[in-house]
């Protein structure tokens, strides 16, 4: 091969993040935006709060990413709250879906009953599932009203890194006694000509035990089609597999996901019309 593999640098990572959003339809492409919101209690405390982020035309999706209600205030429509004003700050930036994950020991019921519809799932190591859900909000879907709403009492507002901070480590205490704690091994390669010019390159990780999953490929565009994507992608899932992964999971659109397909990949779970006029896909390929 006239190409050498090399580790990818920080630089590297971010043309190739650069490139992609060159090279994606037009109307896709746009800003992300975090938002996190809180409630809190008569003394301040901080009783629940979410952190989403807004990719606007790039997905026409927002993504919630945490919702977290403290124990002590569950069952009283303090998630509902949070969960409505992310769709409304959805709605004012234009996005036509909301997607989150979830599992099996945590709130998909809560979930459903709010309108979400599940469109991926998948078996995790240690037996649980995880669940990826959206909500398309163009639909007439009626709103949930909780049997119990006395956390209506409290507010929704704004917040910081610091409340952004409480509401992760609120999250992560729940979900310790289910969390798998892979280690995570990082495959972020390139491709490089004799003179070290940059060719193609692949970011991607793989949970020892758990699975692989590819971010991002890029292959400049004077060299597509003569095998250099699929070579990183090979060496992304021998990485995988050295470390004890048994599948690949990786993401399109309807503009490039024929490459995957031809790679072996199948879909598990598909956004229609996300963002307009265009499909996007989960894809999954057996190691």
């Amino acid at each position: 091969m006239e190409y050498r593999l090399e580790d990818l640098t920080k630089e590297d990572a971010a043309y190739i993040g650069k490139m992609i959003n060159e090279i994606v339809p037009r109307e896709v492409d746009a800003d992300e935006e975090e938002f996190v919101l809180k409630i809190e209690n008569e003394n301040g405390e901080i009783i629940g709060g979410c952190i989403a982020e807004a990719y606007e035309y790039r997905w026409s999706r927002m993504f919630l990413d945490t919702l977290w209600v403290d124990e002590r205030y569950r069952r009283h429509g303090i998630g509902s709250m949070l969960l409505r004003e992310v769709e409304r700050i959805a709605r004012e930036k234009g996005c036509r879906v909301v997607t989150l994950g979830t599992a099996s020991y945590m709130a998909r019921p809560f979930y459903e009953k709010h309108g979400y519809t599940v469109f991926t799932t998948l078996k995790r190591a240690n037996g649980y599932i995880s669940y990826s859900l959206v909500k398309y909000l163009e639909k007439d879907t009626p709103e949930y009203v909780p049997a119990d709403n006395s956390g209506a009492r409290f507010k929704v507002s704004p917040g910081g890194d610091d409340d952004a901070k409480i509401i992760e480590n609120g999250i992560k205490a729940y979900s310790e006694d289910y969390d798998d704690n892979f280690e995570y091994v990082d495959f972020c390669r390139k491709l490089v000509d004799k003179d070290g010019r940059f060719i193609a390159g692949v970011i991607a990780d793989a949970e020892k035990g758990g699975n692989g999953f590819v971010q991002a490929l890029f292959v400049e565009e004077p060299l597509r089609r003569r095998g250099l994507g699929t070579f990183l992608m090979r060496e992304a899932e021998k990485c995988a597999k050295e470390n004890g992964a048994s599948m690949v999971l990786t993401s399109a659109g309807d503009w490039n996901v024929g490459f995957f397909k031809k790679n072996g990949y199948l879909q598990r779970g598909e956004l229609k019309d996300v963002p307009k006029g265009h499909d996007c896909y989960e894809l999954y390929k057996t190691l």
